[in-house]
């Protein structure tokens, strides 16, 4: 959409608001474009390991991977790069790599900027539809930031070419981090523009599911509240969502990100990863087989209307 990427951050609220009612873009756009400006960034130190997360255009987030021990840095799907380039500066960093998950343009939409910007930059992904791209990732193919071990996950459905990255550091007892794109949010998962309901459910859970139950999850959008609102219409007795849903809408109205999360946290209350070990995602589904069950609340997902509650 234009609006998100010319328009947003030039506009009042009362000229966003205009432009909403002209395009007959309803009230619900234009809260999320006024959220826009509230958004704020945030760090996450995991020790050897830091995170900084980069909120860009309405919900998307980039993040900026940073080795402690060399301040060798590299940067997930960089659709802002004079946003990036910023904070490189401001934290005194080299940025050497471009990790991108998948081709559509509000990840992949500013590698081509970013690298006259930066010139040298390897540039990762799975697609060849991915501007500027150096280095091919294929499953489990690897490459190093500084000390930190990148391990690439080939996880096809919502693009052909998606890849996760599995972000460690070697011998040590921190967390590690997976960089998931719009394979695996907050309690959700990405349409399936180009994919099979088996490949989703072999990437949920036969991929991502098996990373350690610690592993902090690092998606590309803001969708949590929405996707819980999902989880407990499918889910209403379950407390670990509406838990996680109070906390979110909290953490949304002050402008926070509700990432990361965790693998075991997702295996709790995303109720993609639960449709085979969960009987009450399957009889939601009225389904018997995870697969199946995966594709039929997908396909509901996709025309679920979210209660404004």
């Amino acid at each position: 959409m234009v609006l998100r990427g010319r328009l947003l951050g030039r506009l009042s609220s009362a000229a966003l608001g205009a432009v909403c009612a002209r395009r007959d873009l309803g009230p619900a756009l234009l809260g999320a474009l006024l959220h826009t400006d509230l958004r704020k960034s945030a760090s996450v130190d995991q020790g050897a390991m830091r995170v900084e997360l980069l909120p860009a255009l309405t919900d998307n987030y980039m993040y900026l991977i940073i080795d402690e021990d060399t301040k060798e840095a590299a940067v997930v799907d960089p659709v802002q790069p004079q946003k990036v380039v910023e904070t490189v500066r401001k934290h005194g960093v080299k940025l050497t790599t471009v990790l991108t998950t998948h081709h559509h343009w509000d990840h992949a939409g500013g590698n081509e900027k970013l690298v006259k910007l930066q010139p040298g930059l390897k540039v990762y992904g799975g697609d060849d539809r991915i501007g500027a791209l150096t280095h091919r990732a294929t499953h489990l193919s690897t490459l190093q930031v500084g000390s930190l071990h990148v391990k690439c996950l080939w996880t096809p459905c919502h693009t052909s070419g998606h890849v996760c990255y599995f972000v460690s550091k070697p011998n040590s007892s921190e967390s590690p981090a997976v960089f998931t794109g719009d394979t695996l949010f907050v309690a959700g998962c990405g349409k399936f523009y180009e994919g099979t309901a088996d490949e989703m459910f072999k990437a949920l859970l036969e991929v991502l599911g098996r990373l350690p139950p610690d592993t902090r999850v690092y998606c590309g959008h803001e969708y949590t509240v929405n996707n819980l609102k999902f989880a407990r219409h499918v889910e209403p007795h379950n407390t670990a969502i509406q838990e996680k849903l109070a906390w979110a809408k909290e953490k949304y109205s002050l402008g926070e990100p509700t990432v990361p999360s965790t693998i075991a946290e997702e295996l709790t209350y995303n109720p993609f990863m639960r449709v085979s070990r969960e009987k009450t995602v399957q009889q939601h589904a009225g389904e018997s087989d995870p697969v199946t069950t995966m594709r039929a609340i997908r396909k509901e997902k996709d025309q679920f209307k979210a209660p404004r509650d």
